[in-house]
């Protein structure tokens, strides 16, 4: 019973450090509330800033998809117990994201500036939606699954996991990937456009566009219905008109 009560405590753990890093992230590129963010005071030289940033970037972007990857999870679950693989790489995630906000470094410059009031507004409304879209998302693919605490609650309640079933919730009936799509506003719905913001909008936004492609591939593989899904559902951009896929969804990898 003690095993099984310290792999549900991992796991509350690993996912209040994702919900307090998640919380930060709001602040942090918007500019919002928080001490550290994408564009506070300039401290070093624009080369070391960039390269520092796209370290940062990149150690999180290497992680986050290495440690979604089928392959790896087959080694990795050699080592460290299924019931809280998932919640180790919510854990490990959301460590690098706490890393990336302690050593970023602000580049200054402007790519693009919004000041009329109204402009504003419609701006932050594209923000807070982008995050609300990530939210709303990932509860309608089981948020508890994709962030492990599913995994440890089965096993606390000892229970044997289960795969979920395939099908599309309403957002994934019109496009394949609204989380991405909530995650793009908000990296790139901002009224001021610095040089550290643009490449923190530019490297995320390629790094999903691999994601997506590396995801698939998978999703291909380990649900054979999902080829017929994507041909027939957009990845990011409604198609207004278009007919709708239902009855499918899936158990995302990332």
């Amino acid at each position: 019973m003690l095993k099984r009560i310290a792999v549900l405590g991992y796991g509350l753990l690993g996912y209040a450090l994702f919900l307090a890093s998640f919380v930060y992230a709001v602040g942090f590129i918007g500019n919002l509330w928080v001490p550290v963010t994408l564009d506070g005071p300039v401290d070093v030289p624009l080369g070391q800033a960039l390269i520092t940033n796209a370290l940062l970037l990149g150690l999180f972007a290497v992680q986050h998809s290495t440690m979604a990857r089928p392959a790896f999870k087959r080694w990795w679950t050699r080592y460290v117990p299924r019931p809280i693989e998932r919640s180790t790489y919510v854990l490990i995630s959301s460590v690098l994201l706490i890393v990336l906000f302690a050593f970023w470094e602000p580049m200054g410059g402007r790519v693009w500036s919004v000041s009329a009031p109204l402009a504003q507004g419609v701006i932050y409304a594209l923000y807070g939606l982008g995050w609300g879209l990530v939210l709303v998302s990932s509860f309608q693919i089981n948020h508890f699954d994709l962030f492990g605490l599913r995994q440890v609650w089965l096993y606390f309640r000892g229970r044997p996991y289960t795969q979920l079933p395939f099908k599309t919730p309403w957002l994934y009936r019109h496009v394949r990937h609204p989380l991405y799509v909530g995650w793009f506003l908000a990296f790139w719905a901002t009224p001021t456009m610095s040089l550290a913001h643009l490449l923190f909008a530019l490297l995320t936004s390629a790094y999903i566009l691999i994601a997506i492609r590396l995801e698939e591939r998978d999703l291909v593989a380990f649900h054979p219905e999902y080829r017929s899904y994507r041909e027939r559902v957009p990845m990011l951009i409604p198609q207004p008109g278009r007919r709708v896929v239902d009855g499918l969804a899936w158990n995302r990898g990332e």
